[in-house]
């Protein structure tokens, strides 16, 4: 019991840290690195040497590949601004249908799918809101509408990074882990653009108008990131979706429109190069081609720091991996845009720079984790759960990925803090840690909505600060739904 009480320390003062207190991340998360280094050493007489290094693993492990990712994605979507192809993508979904219904599944649900996919970090809230916004949606409810839509594709957020570092963290093999939150979040997704025209529509009976369409939303997402997930992995499924998804509804809302689109083919091509790029650099890198993928995987370092018992090997790839990758294309991108070398740079420089705290942040986090689990930590926070609630775990294991995104405003981070926790207390109730882990994943995305770092930057968008209190409250209700249908589901289909 005092173990279990002690391994609690760190994840209530995250607690308390980011959610009563309002502390910034970066500070939270690194007085919680140095109270779980402490605890370590001091209480579960950790060695100090093995201590450090597993601090230094984390360390490693966050700036490679998580923080390489999250630093290109930023990068690309700070470039295509700068180049104006940004402003070019939001014409051509704008020009689509002036029925909101369909503006709605195009804009927060396909085109705010896209930008988690593609970078994350408020881009698929703030922009898709301020759209809206523009559009004549009153503003609480376009914040709401775009916390709502930006579950799912969180799963997959940045070219798959949580599902990568869920893998990193509790040594499972990642496609097994992407197949299998595709799998939970399949009826979520199908349902969710539903909810959407719901919500903007005023009432259930309005769906009628726009039923076949918004299936086709919501199916097109769910199948193709659920095949894509199966063949390829973590880095694509959102990405793919989102296209899928925004595709259909497009083709299908065009049915019922003759407007001509403001914006050339080239113009369009264009604007999209640098993610046309992503995707393809990603895809040529993955197991589709072999040749190529074997070539790119080559160049990398194997190392070991953790001085301790079963030390983890990590392995760096240095051309095969998803944030190189889209840097080249970002760069690619950016001179076909018409960006100067300099500006590329200049660019690059800034977005470094935007991200400093989040670097601290996603560093501490890690370094966190690491030693949590080397230390015995985690170990002691499964028996605790195991003890009291037994097999019932499992229906609660979505709440508590929830629980970890809405402390820290991140999906990635909530697998790190509770991933490994959900991979121990798989073996002591015998089930299988991969639908654990994937459900720890699954339920972090319902804490995105209402996350305090999600309302805020929703907020900053929509010129709504000061209303923080009213646009959670209406979350709220959304996200406790969220959480049952997916407890439920996991419960259920961990016997399949």
């Amino acid at each position: 019991m005092l173990h279990f009480i002690a391994a609690l320390i760190p994840i209530v003062w995250l607690i308390l840290s980011l959610g009563v207190f309002k502390m910034p991340a970066h500070r939270a998360c690194s007085v919680a690195l140095v109270a779980t280094g402490a605890l370590a050493v001091f209480f579960y007489k950790m060695p100090i040497v093995h201590m450090a290094t597993a601090a230094a693993e984390g360390a490693v492990v966050a700036l490679w590949p998580i923080l390489i990712v999250i630093l290109a994605a930023i990068f690309t979507y700070n470039l295509s601004l700068e180049t104006g192809a940004m402003e070019t993508i939001k014409t051509m979904l704008t020009s689509i249908s002036d029925d909101k219904r369909v503006q709605v599944l195009i804009l927060a649900w396909g085109f705010g799918g896209f930008l988690e996919a593609v970078a994350g970090y408020g881009t698929a809230v703030a922009i898709p809101a301020g759209i809206l916004l523009a559009l004549g949606v009153e503003p609480v409810l376009a914040a709401v509408l775009c916390l709502v839509a930006n579950t799912a594709p969180t799963a997959f957020g940045s070219v798959g990074i949580p599902v990568l570092t869920l893998a990193n963290v509790t040594g499972l093999d990642e496609a097994t882990l992407a197949f299998f939150v595709s799998l939970q979040l399949f009826v979520l997704i199908i349902v969710l653009p539903f909810v959407l025209v719901w919500m903007i529509s005023g009432s259930i009976k309005n769906i009628k108008g726009v039923f076949w369409i918004t299936l086709a939303s919501g199916l097109s997402f769910a199948l193709s990131q659920l095949i894509i997930s199966k063949y390829l992995g973590s880095q694509l499924p959102a990405l793919v979706g989102s296209i899928c998804s925004m595709l259909v509804t497009i083709l299908a809302a065009k049915r019922k429109s003759i407007a001509k689109s403001p914006v050339t083919i080239k113009e369009g091509l264009k604007a999209w190069s640098s993610y046309i790029l992503t995707f393809a650099l990603v895809l040529l890198a993955s197991p589709v081609f072999p040749a190529a993928s074997r070539i790119l995987g080559a160049l990398k370092w194997d190392v070991t720091i953790y001085s301790g018992e079963n030390p983890v090997t990590l392995s760096i790839k240095w051309l095969s991996g998803a944030g190189v990758l889209m840097i080249i294309a970002a760069v690619v991108g950016g001179k076909i845009q018409g960006a100067a070398f300099g500006k590329i740079i200049s660019v690059f420089a800034k977005t470094a720079k935007q991200l400093k705290n989040s670097f601290i942040t996603v560093i501490s986090i890690v370094a966190m984790a690491k030693i949590m689990g080397y230390g015995g930590m985690v170990e002691a926070l499964a028996n605790g759960l195991v003890a009291a609630t037994g097999g019932y775990f499992v229906f609660l294991s979505p709440l508590i990925g929830a629980l970890g995104t809405f402390l820290t405003g991140s999906d990635t981070s909530s697998n790190v803090l509770f991933g490994p926790l959900q991979n121990q207390v798989a073996s002591a109730i015998n089930v299988s840690p991969y639908w654990l882990a994937a459900a720890n994943t699954s339920g972090a995305t319902a804490g995105k909505m209402i996350s305090p770092q999600s309302i805020a930057v929703v907020t900053s968008a929509t010129s709504l600060v000061g209303l923080e209190g009213k646009i959670f409250a209406k979350a709220l209700w959304f996200c406790l739904l969220y959480i049952l249908i997916l407890g439920v589901l996991v419960f259920v289909f961990k016997f399949a």
